[in-house]
């Protein structure tokens, strides 16, 4: 499939004025609306949202929210088909070198393992960047780590049937991206799976040890039920933050002061009330025949 007017009109474009884009004064929000916008367009996504769908069924979120160690944070773009995210595109201005700045590549990674995408786009439109981003990012990964694919705005016309072939909607709608990303999918869910396990258990044994240190007198089937449940407690009130049904970072907030454990356990007084739930059962209550947990 050749290139399509329109990118050839946009390469065209950048190269000859290069020299002002990557002066460092073209912005990155000039270089979404003036090439990043039109080059998704070309690729058939709904930028603009022309078609009128609902919220929940946009083609491309601006700005979407994702949850990031604790902090909700907000990718340029995100492409979906039927509300699903399919990948992120983060946008960086054309002063940035992509091909050998890590700080961007770790960025758009993090993005996207912790939404559990297989695969995200980063570029600048002089550069175009497609990242597995199955792997935990760490902070000194260079920036050719979980590279796959990387263009220059000079190769597009040339390469369009490659990179059409991964990243437009029609791809996703014949199952030529799933099966580019497929692999990386399974190994994305189960990575981040297997991460947050360890932590669990990394949790679960300092908290023992510090509920033993502190309550000598606790035998090991009340240590391992408090240490589960206060756990199990922690996760669920996190999980009501992240979907919006409890106030996002209150349970970060209660490190910034004193007395955290008695903190947190208003936090779950007020759950008790809240929800019907086995898990936050403190008092008697009528008709309840289950003990409250008095530990």
């Amino acid at each position: 499939m050749p290139a399509p007017a329109e990118i050839k009109k946009l390469v065209e474009k950048f190269a000859q004025h290069r020299e002002e884009y990557v002066s460092g004064k073209y912005n990155e929000t000039q270089v979404r609306r003036d090439f990043i916008d039109p080059f998704l367009r070309a690729l058939g996504w709904d930028v603009d949202n022309t078609d009128g769908a609902s919220e929940r069924y946009r083609e491309v979120v601006h700005e979407d929210r994702v949850r990031v160690g604790g902090e909700s944070k907000a990718p340029d773009y995100s492409c979906r088909l039927g509300g699903n995210r399919i990948f992120f595109v983060e946008a960086k201005k054309p002063s940035v070198d992509l091909k050998d700045d890590p700080g961007p590549a770790f960025q758009l990674r993090r993005y996207a393992w912790s939404a559990k995408l297989p695969v995200s786009v980063l570029t600048d439109f002089e550069e175009l960047v497609i990242y597995d981003t199955t792997a935990k990012p760490g902070v000194k990964d260079k920036a050719t780590v979980g590279r796959l694919r990387y263009w220059t705005s000079a190769e597009y016309i040339e390469k369009w049937d490659e990179i059409a072939g991964i990243l437009s909607k029609e791809s996703v709608k014949n199952g030529a991206f799933d099966k580019f990303a497929g692999e990386r999918k399974r190994k994305a869910v189960a990575q981040v799976d297997d991460d947050f396990l360890k932590a669990i258990e990394e949790w679960r044994d300092l908290l023992a040890r510090d509920l033993a240190k502190e309550n000598p007198k606790l035998d090991s089937e009340e240590l391992s039920f408090a240490v589960q449940r206060i756990l199990d407690r922690i996760v669920f009130l996190r999980i009501c933050e992240d979907r919006g049904i409890e106030s996002a970072g209150q349970l970060h907030a209660l490190v910034n002061g004193p007395h955290i454990y008695t903190r947190l356990k208003e936090l779950f007084d007020r759950a008790d009330k809240r929800y019907n739930s086995g898990l936050f059962h403190f008092k008697e209550e009528k008709g309840r025949h289950e003990s409250p947990d008095s530990l």
